[in-house]
């Protein structure tokens, strides 16, 4: 019998397909600068993150398919935004959680740089 406090399959596949729409760098990069600069056409974003204009079309498309990020004409030009100003908080909270991993692994760094102590001899012979 399925759990009625979980979210049913169906929404799990959703939220799936979500994340993975996210789950590549450029797009995290594309969406940075669409969340901070509003409306932006491909080449602006193209210069903004010093990327190949086909590379940018391309994450856009894969975006755009999947409602994360939504196209306006502006004459002949194409602009393009975030479908959810909601996506602003959720870059920021994912930024926040890996701000904490890397403070985290910066004291370990910072451990692990530090001398081993000496570890007191007993004055036995082995």
């Amino acid at each position: 019998m399925p759990n009625p406090t979980l979210p049913s399959p169906q929404l799990q596949t959703l939220k799936a397909e979500f994340f993975r729409a996210l789950a590549h760098p450029v797009r995290i990069r594309l969406l940075e600068v669409l969340v901070t600069d509003g409306d932006t056409s491909v080449q602006d974003l193209q210069r903004a993150l010093s990327i190949d204009q086909p590379i940018v079309s391309q994450q856009l498309a894969r975006l755009r398919a999947s409602g994360i990020v939504v196209a306006r004409k502006r004459g002949a030009m194409t602009e393009y935004a975030v479908s959810d100003p909601l996506l602003k908080d959720l870059l920021r909270i994912a930024r926040d959680i890996l701000n904490r991993r890397l403070v985290g692994v910066q004291a370990l760094l910072r451990e692990l740089d530090q001398p081993a102590p000496r570890r007191a001899r007993s004055g036995r012979s082995v």
